[in-house]
């Protein structure tokens, strides 16, 4: 009887482990490529100024953009990388790790979680592209 309490005791530690820290990674997948989503939108308002303000349409500064996009992720605490695409995509990828709390015990310590995002500067003139 004890044995079977004992068996029974260790795998319901490793189910409620499971649910924690598979929640948990999870939460931070999302927080990954909530941070990945907002460092894009913060580079792809970054535009050349000359050339929105006269009409000639936008495009982004990629200096300033790279620039906005890190100093997001660096304000995020998360690591990551902003590159443009063709002068008006700003692509970041972010990395976080999970740092596991119950499966620790069965040998898994942390979890790696990606996100992505791209953020593309257009010109819009009552909702349509122009």
């Amino acid at each position: 009887m004890s044995i079977w309490l004992a068996a029974s005791g260790l795998v319901m530690i490793i189910l409620v482990g499971l649910a924690v820290d598979l929640g948990g990674t999870v939460g931070a997948q999302q927080r990954a490529q909530d941070v990945a989503r907002q460092a894009a939108r913060a580079g792809g308002q970054q535009l050349q100024a000359a050339g929105a303000v006269r009409g000639d349409g936008v495009t982004v500064d990629p200096y300033a953009a790279q620039r906005a996009a890190q100093t997001y992720l660096a304000g995020s605490g998360m690591t990551g990388t902003a590159s443009l695409v063709n002068g008006q995509t700003v692509h970041v990828t972010t990395t976080a790790t999970y740092e596991c709390t119950f499966l620790g015990i069965i040998g898994l310590t942390s979890f790696t979680v990606h996100g992505t995002a791209d953020s593309r500067t257009t010109r819009s003139v009552d909702g349509v592209e122009q």
